[in-house]
């Protein structure tokens, strides 16, 4: 076997050109950068939808809707229910709420992943705006609960009846959300801590 010459490596080092470029999880060019382009798209589809369903609200309170009706399934048949100016506009309204609340929440996530996009995942902020997804998430899983129970009431074959068990899944998923941001609270303490100590 032949020696290398004098000064040259026997194993050719990696330099950084060579090297693959990896895929972080934080900073700019990460997978945060992309995460923050899907959340920003995101945030323009929910308004635009609000806004559709907005116009289309003010539109139930000043268009006649006398011959407006809708057709229902049940056990006895098909029946014919007249579309009142009440049900239209209540259902409408529950919708523009029910994506205002998700515009907010994704408005918060969008911030949260900003720090994370420049290195600084435990700004002080985020663990207050983690507690409002929880809260804001919480309210439209009761809203969606509740509308979704009223229906079953009044057309109990064309809406699925609700139970607590479907309150599970959303539940679990709020109450990570505000463990999560406990872990945020603790890890900004611990850096302003260690900023005061250096």
């Amino acid at each position: 076997m032949c020696a290398p010459p004098a000064g040259q490596p026997a194993f050719p080092a990696h330099t950084e050109a060579t090297r693959e470029p990896d895929m972080r999880a934080l900073g700019p060019g990460s997978i945060a950068s992309v995460l923050k382009l899907a959340l920003d798209v995101v945030h323009i589809l929910l308004i635009a939808i609000a806004v559709i369903l907005a116009m289309a609200l003010l539109a139930g309170l000043v268009v006649p809707v006398s011959n407006l009706t809708v057709t229902v399934d049940d056990d006895t048949g098909a029946r014919v229910l007249p579309l009142t100016r009440v049900l239209i506009v209540s259902v409408l309204g529950f919708l523009v709420a029910y994506f205002g609340v998700f515009i907010l929440i994704v408005r918060r996530l969008r911030r949260i992943v900003a720090t994370v996009q420049v290195g600084d995942p435990f700004e002080p902020r985020n663990a207050q705006r983690l507690r409002q997804v929880g809260g804001l998430l919480a309210v439209a899983s009761l809203g969606q609960y509740l509308l979704r129970l009223i229906g079953a009431h009044f057309l109990p074959n064309a809406v699925t009846r609700q139970d607590l068990s479907d309150l599970m899944t959303p539940g679990f998923a709020v109450l990570a959300i505000f463990v999560l941001a406990e872990v945020f609270r603790e890890g900004a303490r611990l850096r302003t801590e260690a900023e005061l100590t250096i």
